[in-house]
This record gives structure tokens, C-alpha cells and sequence, in this order.
């Protein structure tokens, strides 16, 4: 690994973290706890934690004070993680500029998504929010100033998509309301917006449900898709907030909606 990447390893999300980690782990056979809190310039306990998700997707095993690498990777979790890796530039303009529509004070909610990860990571510059989420890797990128209080919700676990996923109603009762709802999807077209699969769209439906606000954010790569769980028309959401304007087709659907498209700056 060159000086340069290891010098901007301490500002990774844990996800790109830990997939460095492993390119690291298989370009040199083995690494030790020591080595790696020096590479990543984190704590010793931040890299035992890395090496035990890891060792649990079947990644690594776990030595007495390092890893090695096994033979053969769960394909599933790489994938996410390439996912997570994809387009990482865009997803940080685009997490700044979400960040910038917020107030101090605000009550958000965010689901899954590595996006989300990266607008939570861009909060620095607000105090006393409230966040809530299934998003279980979000937590971890909040900056630890900004938050008054974090609430990571329950349901089934997913390990390939890292969020949990359940219903938010008590019956038919709204359990709790939020200013802003942070959202991103897996395909936006003329139809509106869609989720790969229906557990998630149904969460991410009722997360909307309780927000008085609601922002996308989404990279130009999902303009065009549909996804197969349809989740909402554009009519729900207030603003987009994105890396390139969206195609003329969707552009108009959203203008007769009234949606503020955000494109973020370079």
C-alpha cells in the first residue's frame, strides 16, 4: 500500500475500512492488530471489532493478535462491498450537499444504504440531532459531537445489506414523527421510486410515513431503473438530491411534483 492511501485510511468508512484491511491482509499473507491501528489510525478495539465482522462473513480468520486470509471469499458480501466502494466521489458531493439542507436541532431518519453512510459522516458542522435508523453502519460514521441521541432499530437482521428490517407501527399508530427522512433507492424512473426487495421498501415506505420533510439522495447511476418493490410516487418527496440532473423524462415528473432537485457542486 502506497504512503497516500495509508495516510487517508483514518478518514474510510467502516465498510471501505474493512475492505482495505482485507487487500491489505492478502497482499502480505498475514497482519497483526498492531500494524493495522497504525495503518488505519484507529483504535485497537476499532480493528479487533473489524476483524471480528469480518471473520464472521467468513473473510478471515481470526490469530492470536492478527488475521490471515482464507481460501475463498463469500461472494455475496463481496459484492456489497463493491457496492459500498462503488462511486464513492459522487456519494460524497452528494452527502455534502444533503448535509447543508439540514438544520441544528433536526429529528432524522435514514435507512440503508452506503449514501446515507456518507451524509451521516458530513454532519460535523450541526449539534443536537436526533437520529434514527436500520442502518447498521451508520452509527459508526456519525461524528460523535453532532448527536443528542442515536436509535438503531430493530427486526431481521440482513448481514448482506447491513440494516435491519420490520415493521415501525404498533398496530396502526405511528410510534414516533421526525423532521427530515433521509432516504436513497435502488431505481428511480417515471413510475417514481423503487427498492430491490419488498421488506426494505416496506420500511422505507413507513420511514416516510413519519417525516414532515423527505430527501433523497441518489447517484445518476439510478435514474432510468426500476427496481421490482415499488415504493413511492415523486409526490412524497420534497427534494432529490443527486450528482447530475436527472434525464428530461424524470425531470419533468419531478417539476410537475414540485421537487427541489439538488445537484451537488464539484
Amino acid at each position: 500500500m502506497s504512503q497516500s492511501n495509508e495516510g487517508d485510511a483514518e478518514f474510510l468508512l467502516p465498510a471501505s475500512r474493512q475492505q482495505r484491511l482485507l487487500e491489505v491482509m492478502r497482499a502480505r499473507g498475514e497482519v497483526t492488530v498492531a500494524e493495522l491501528t497504525s495503518m488505519f489510525g484507529v483504535s485497537r478495539d476499532t480493528v479487533r471489532r473489524d476483524l471480528y465482522l469480518l471473520e464472521r462473513r467468513g473473510l478471515l480468520n481470526r490469530t492470536h493478535g492478527g488475521a490471515l486470509p482464507v481460501e475463498e471469499l463469500v461472494g455475496q458480501v463481496m459484492r456489497f462491498q463493491l457496492r459500498v466502494n462503488a462511486r464513492t466521489t459522487a456519494k460524497q458531493r452528494i452527502a455534502r450537499a444533503a448535509a447543508s439542507l439540514i438544520q441544528n436541532g433536526e429529528s432524522l431518519i435514514l435507512n440503508g444504504g452506503s449514501t446515507t453512510c456518507a451524509f451521516a459522516a458530513e454532519l460535523g458542522h450541526l449539534r443536537d440531532l436526533t437520529l434514527v435508523t436500520n442502518n447498521m453502519m451508520l452509527p459508526a460514521c456519525i461524528p460523535p459531537q453532532v448527536a443528542r441521541s442515536v436509535y438503531v432499530l430493530g427486526g431481521e437482521y440482513w448481514d448482506s445489506a447491513q440494516i435491519t428490517v420490520g415493521s415501525l407501527k404498533f398496530g396502526t399508530a405511528k410510534p414516533i414523527s421526525v423532521d427530515t427522512a433521509i432516504v436513497s433507492f435502488t431505481g428511480i424512473n417515471v413510475k417514481g421510486l423503487s427498492i430491490g426487495r419488498l421488506e426494505e421498501a416496506v420500511i422505507t415506505s413507513e420511514m416516510m410515513d413519519i417525516a414532515r420533510r423527505i430527501i433523497v439522495v441518489a447517484d445518476h447511476s439510478k435514474f432510468g431503473v426500476e427496481a421490482f418493490a415499488h415504493v413511492a410516487a415523486f409526490d412524497r418527496i420534497q427534494s432529490l438530491v443527486t450528482d447530475a440532473p436527472p434525464p428530461a423524462d424524470i425531470a419533468a415528473m419531478m417539476d410537475d411534483s414540485g421537487i427541489e432537485v439538488v445537484i451537488a457542486p464539484a
